[in-house]
C-alpha cells in the first residue's frame, strides 16, 4: 500500500516422449484431497533456492516437536534447487547429492516417518524457477515425472512456470506469454490421473490467464498472483488482486496467495496476525514460509502464537468453505472491511487498518449483513462482546487486524422490541438505529404483536433530525409501513406513539442511477463501448481519467446531507511488481467539495491476455459516502484527483453510479 491513504466493496518409464500441448481442457482430477484449504511448511520463503537435507528435515522435526502438526501443518514441501540440470540415462529427473546426499525418497521416508506428508517441487517449463543454474524441468516429461514422484512417495506436487513458452524463446518469467499455461498444467493433472496414488496438484503460475476460470478443472489450488515479497506493501498487492477470485473457493479448490512470511522477521507481530487473518480467512493454503528450526534460526514465540492461534486455524479450516470478502473499503480513512460465513451461523470480519498509527476504529454491522449480535469475540484482542447492536469499536495497532467471529445474529435493517427499544404506557422509543445515508426515502415497516381492532393513526417522531410524521393503520393490520427521513450513521433514534410493538424494519432508499453515457468528458478521458453483456448494467465506460480529466454530471437531490454512493468500476491493471499495489484510484466530489477516493482492487473475471476484453468489461461495485450533498441540484465530479503522486496515471474506468438519497 501507498504510504498514505487506502473503499466497499481459488509416475517410472525408460523412454522420454515429447508430447504435444494439449489446448482442450479436460475434467479435473477427483483425488478426494483439500476438502478444506491444505496446511505445511515450503523451503522458498526463507531458504530461496538452495534448501539442503538438513535444512527440510529440521524443519519438518520442527513442527511436530511445535505441535504445529497436530493443528494441521502437515505437508512439508522442498522447493526449488533440489535437482539438477541433467536426468539420468533413462530420462528420470534425480537430487541434487551434494545437497540430498541420502537422496528424495530417504527424505520422503523421514518426513512420512514423522507423520508428515512429502511435498515435491517441480516446474512446466524446460527448467525450474530461480537458481541460477540450470535444473530440469518436466516440460515433455510429464507422465514420466509424475510416476517418479509416486516411486518416491510424495503426497504434493506444487507446479511451476519458469522457462516454459517455446514461441517466445523459453524465457526465465512470461507473463504475457504467447499462449495460455493452462494446456501444460492439463498434462499434468493427466500424469497425476494416471497414478496409483493421490498427489496434491498445487499450481503456480503467478495468477497468468486469470487461472480461477480453468485451474479449478485441473488441480486442488492456484496461485492468484506473483510471489509474495518482503515488504508490508506486497499484502496489499495481493489482497487487492484476491478480491475478484473470492467466489471461486470451495471444497477441492482453493486460492493461493502465496506462501506465508509470518516468521521469518519481516514483518512486526500486528503485521504478521493481519497477514495470517486474511490468508486465512480468505481460504488460502496456510504454508509457513518462515524457518521453524534449523543451525542458526529458531522461529519467536510471537510468530508462533500467530501461527498457532486456534480460532484462526479454524476460520480457514471451517467446513463451510465460503471465502471472506471485501465488503467496504474506507480509502480516506484506510481500512478495509472483510467478512464471509461460518458454519453454525457464525461471521467473520476482518477490520485492516492500512494506517501507520494505532487507533480505534468502528465496524457498522449492517456492512456485513448484521444488526445484532448476541456475541462479538475479538480474537487477538482475547475479547468478548454480549448484546451488540449495530456498531462495534475496538482499538487496533499501526497494521493491525480487528478480527472478530459474531454469533447470535439478526439481519440488518430488523430491530427486536425487546433488543433495541423501551416502551412506557403510550409509546415505544427505538435507539441505535443505523442509515447508510442522509435521505428522505429509508421505508419503516412496524409489527405489532396485536393487530389494533380498530382503526387508528400513530405518530413517529425521528430524533436528532426533528423528522416526524403521522400515519393510519387500519383495523386488523398486523403491520404499518411508511417512508421516514434518516441520517447517515448509527445514532438515529425512532419514538411510535403506541405500544404492542414487536419490531420495525428499515429497508435503504432504492436511488437513482446514472450511467456513464450521461456524464460530460474534459479531456483525456473517453467513453467506449464494451461487447455485448459487459460493462453492466451500462455496456459502455469511461476510461482514461487523468488527474487534470474528468467526467460531470447535474444529479439532483431531495435533501441535503451525506449520500451514500454505489460506483460501478473496472480494474484489471494487474502488477508483478512487488512495489505496485493491483489497485488504481478513483475520486467522485460534489459541488467542488473534498474529494472521497476509492483505491479500487481488480474486478477483472477474465484473462487478462485472452479473455474478452482482456478482463476490462468487468466491473465491481464499491460503496462510498460522499458529502456535501444540496437539496436541489448538485455538480457531482469523477476523476483521479490526487493520482499523480499514486502511481496511478489512469483511475479505475467508470461505468456508472446510484446514489441513494
Amino acid at each position: 500500500m501507498r504510504q498514505s491513504h487506502l473503499f466497499y466493496l481459488a509416475f517410472l518409464t525408460t523412454t522420454v516422449v515429447c508430447v504435444p500441448i494439449k489446448t482442450r481442457l479436460e475434467a479435473r482430477i477427483e483425488n478426494g484431497l483439500a476438502s478444506t484449504p491444505p496446511m505445511g511448511w515450503n523451503s522458498y520463503n526463507h531458504y530461496s533456492c538452495h534448501p539442503n537435507e538438513t535444512i527440510i528435515k529440521s524443519n519438518a522435526k520442527a513442527l511436530v516437536d511445535l505441535g504445529l502438526d497436530k493443528l494441521g501443518y502437515r505437508y512439508v514441501t522442498t522447493d526449488c534447487g533440489w535437482t539438477v540440470a541433467d536426468r539420468l540415462t533413462n530420462g528420470s529427473l534425480t537430487w541434487d547429492e551434494t545437497l540430498f546426499p541420502n537422496g528424495m525418497p530417504a527424505l520422503g521416508d523421514y518426513i512420512h516417518g514423522l507423520g508428515l506428508l512429502f511435498g515435491v517441487y517441480e516446474d512446466a517449463g524446460i527448467e525450474t524457477c530461480g537458481t541460477g543454474i540450470p535444473q530440469a524441468g518436466s516440460l515433455y516429461h510429464e507422465q514420466l515425472d509424475a510416476e517418479t514422484f509416486a516411486a518416491w512417495g510424495a503426497d504434493a506436487l506444487k507446479y511451476d512456470n519458469c522457462y516454459s513458452d517455446a514461441a517466445t524463446g523459453y524465457p526465465n518469467v512470461a507473463y504475457q506469454p504467447s499462449t495460455s499455461p493452462s494446456a501444460r498444467y492439463q498434462n499434468m493433472t493427466n500424469a497425476l490421473s494416471n497414478l496409483n496414488r493421490e498427489i496434491l496438484f498445487q499450481i503456480c503460475e503467478w495468477g497468468v490467464d486469470f487461472p480461477a476460470l480453468w485451474a479449478p478443472n485441473l488441480g486442488n489450488s492456484w496461485r492468484i498472483g506473483n510471489d509474495i515479497s518482503q515488504n508490508w506493501q506486497s499484502v496489499f498487492r495481493i489482497i487487492n488482486q484476491a478480491a475478484t477470485q473470492t467466489s471461486f473457493a470451495g471444497p477441492g479448490q482453493w486460492p493461493d496467495l502465496d506462501m506465508l512470511e509470518v516468521g521469518n522477521d519481516i514483518f512486526t507481530t500486528p503485521e504478521e496476525q493481519t497477514h495470517f487473518s486474511l490468508w486465512a480467512i480468505l481460504k488460502s493454503p496456510l504454508v509457513i514460509g518462515g524457518a521453524l528450526k534449523d543451525t542458526y534460526t529458531s522461529i519467536s514465540q510471537a510468530s508462533l502464537g500467530v501461527l498457532n492461534q486456534p480460532d484462526v486455524i479454524g476460520y480457514n479450516q471451517d467446513p463451510l468453505g465460503k471465502s471472506a470478502n471485501l465488503v467496504r473499503r474506507w480509502s480516506d480513512d484506510e481500512y478495509d472491511v472483510w467478512s464471509g460465513p461460518l458454519s453454525e451461523n457464525r461471521t467473520v470480519v476482518a477490520l485492516v487498518n492500512w494506517a501507520h498509527t494505532a487507533r480505534t476504529l468502528q465496524l457498522d454491522l449492517s456492512d456485513v449483513g448484521i444488526q445484532y449480535a448476541a456475541t462479538v469475540k475479538n480474537i487477538w484482542a482475547g475479547s468478548e462482546a454480549a448484546s451488540v447492536k449495530t456498531s462495534y469499536s475496538a482499538s487496533v495497532e499501526p497494521h493491525g487486524t480487528i478480527l472478530l467471529e459474531i454469533k447470535g445474529t439478526s439481519p440488518a435493517g430488523y430491530y427486536a422490541t425487546d433488543i433495541f427499544a423501551t416502551s412506557t404506557n403510550v409509546e415505544t422509543i427505538f435507539s441505535d438505529i443505523y442509515a447508510v445515508t442522509d435521505s428522505g426515502e429509508f421505508l419503516l415497516v412496524i409489527d405489532f404483536t396485536q393487530p389494533p381492532s380498530e382503526g387508528s393513526q400513530i405518530d413517529i417522531q425521528v430524533s436528532p433530525s426533528g423528522y416526524s410524521t403521522t400515519i393510519d393503520v387500519p383495523s386488523g393490520s398486523s403491520q404499518a409501513s411508511t417512508n421516514i427521513s434518516l441520517s447517515a450513521g448509527a445514532n438515529n433514534n425512532i419514538t411510535i406513539s403506541t405500544t404492542g410493538v414487536s419490531s420495525i424494519k428499515i429497508t435503504n432508499p432504492p436511488g437513482a442511477y446514472y450511467p456513464s453515457t450521461s456524464f460530460a468528458r474534459t479531456g483525456s478521458a473517453i467513453l467506449t463501448e464494451c461487447g455485448q453483456g459487459y460493462c453492466q448494467p451500462v455496456g459502455s465506460k469511461i476510461s482514461y481519467l487523468e488527474p487534470s480529466s474528468s467526467a460531470t454530471i447535474t444529479i439532483p437531490a431531495k435533501t441535503a446531507g451525506s449520500k451514500y454512493i454505489l460506483l460501478d468500476v473496472i480494474n484489471n491493471d494487474i502488477t508483478y511488481s512487488s512495489t505496485l499495489t493491483n489497485s488504481r484510484n478513483i475520486t467522485i466530489s460534489v459541488n467542488g467539495g473534498s474529494p472521497v477516493r476509492l483505491e479500487a482492487p481488480l474486478t477483472g473475471r477474465h484473462s487478462e491476455l485472452f479473455g474478452p476484453g482482456d478482463g476490462w468489461w468487468d466491473p465491481s461495485t464499491f460503496g462510498v459516502l460522499v458529502p456535501g450533498w444540496e437539496a436541489g441540484n448538485n455538480s457531482v465530479n469523477i476523476g483521479n484527483q490526487g493520482g499523480e503522486g499514486d502511481l496511478q496515471t489512469y483511475a479505475a474506468d467508470f461505468v456508472g453510479l446510484r446514489v441513494l438519497d
